[in-house]
Parts: C-alpha cells; structure tokens; sequence
C-alpha cells in the first residue's frame, strides 16, 4: 500500500474519531461515569479520540494491505471504537452494536471473498467465529468467573476478521486480549488502584488484541 494511501486511511480514522464521542453516548447507560480504580475525572483531551482512531485505522491498512476486505475491516474498526468507549464508561456492550459489528464483518467478508473468488477465506472467518465465540463461552462458564456473555459474543464477532487472516492470527487475537488484561489487573493492584472485587472492562483488551494480532504475525 502506497504512502499516501495510509494517509488517507489514517485522516479518514481521524475523522471518525471525532464521530465516536457522539456516538458512543447515545449508548453509554445513563449513570456512566468514569471507572471507580482511575481515582480522579479524566482531563478531556479533545484529540486524543482522532489521534488513537487514526492509529487504528493506519494499523489495520499496515496490517492487511489491499486485501480486498479491507473496508470492513475499517468498517468494524469504527463500530470497535464505539464500543471500548461505552464499556469503559458503563462496564456495558451494547448488543445493538455488537450485532452491527457481526452483520458488517459476516456480510462484508462474504462479499470480498465472492469478488477475489475464495470462499475458503470465509470458511476461514466462519470458523475463527466458531472457535472464537465456543473458547469464550467455556471462560463465561467458569466458576467464579466474571467474563459477561457480552464480550463472548463480542469475541465471536472479532473471530470473523482474525479467521479470515489465518489461524495463526487467529490465536493471536485470542490469547493477546487476555494478556493484555492480566497485566493491566496486576499492574492496578500493585499500585493499589484496583482490589480483587473491582469491575474492569475486557471488551477494549479483545477489540485491542484483535488490532494487535495481524500486525504481529
């Protein structure tokens, strides 16, 4: 991919972010509020949403190229930022949108995988949802467990994109999400900003895991 190409990719993600705010608190439940372990409000810092949904979107051209998939990948990207923002406000993943991120992800794919005339990527993408969604559900069912059956369904959803890229990426995006977590967990408990019974959203660890993942392998 040329240059200025990543560049039009990356100021058409800033301008998404700019969107995502007005989006996401149509969303967020209406006692949001920032979460208990950040200690103090949040200074507003009105660029930093462009600023990270630029790096998002000029990440994901990096990583897939001129796959012909690419817009939904981007597609899912920016529904991707709409939802880390709510479940960091309100610990919620709204099914609206994570049904959205499923039709744009399996109906996108299914449409480039007709027009490069390779099915077998979305028997791929098929699958990494299967493995995706089944591998969360037994996590959800574990005793004493505290992943909601939100971001299973969020996890099954990232399947499609990560299967459509390879099994190899595939795991990537799923182990990642939960590393990133577990040392964001001991890290606010060692400096005593979080307890063991404190709530934390995992929907922005599987959404960052699953940005992560293509550009690591």
């Amino acid at each position: 991919m040329s240059a200025a190409a990543l560049v039009s990719i990356a100021l058409l993600g800033a301008l998404v972010g700019l969107i995502v705010p007005v989006v996401s608190r149509r969303f967020a439940t209406a006692d949001a509020r920032p979460l208990a372990f950040a200690g103090r409000q949040p200074v507003r810092r009105p660029w930093a949403g462009p600023m990270v949904a630029a790096s998002v979107f000029a990440g994901i051209a990096a990583a897939v190229g001129d796959d012909r998939a690419l817009p939904v990948f981007l597609a899912i990207a920016a529904v991707g930022l709409v939802l880390a923002r709510v479940d960091l406000a309100c610990l919620r993943l709204p099914d609206p949108l994570v049904l959205v991120a499923g039709l744009l992800a399996l109906g996108g794919l299914s449409t480039a995988a007709l027009l490069s005339g390779t099915p077998g990527r979305l028997l791929g993408a098929l699958g990494g949802a299967a493995v995706a969604g089944a591998g969360h559900v037994v996590l959800a069912l574990l005793p004493g467990s505290r992943l909601g059956f939100g971001d299973v369904k969020l996890a099954a959803v990232l399947g499609l994109p990560l299967g459509w890229l390879g099994w190899g990426t595939l795991l990537a995006g799923l182990l990642l999400p939960h590393v990133l977590h577990g040392g964001l967990v001991l890290g606010l408990l060692a400096a005593r900003k979080a307890h063991r019974n404190t709530l934390l959203p995992l929907g922005p660890a599987l959404l960052v895991g699953a940005w992560l993942a293509p550009l690591l392998t």
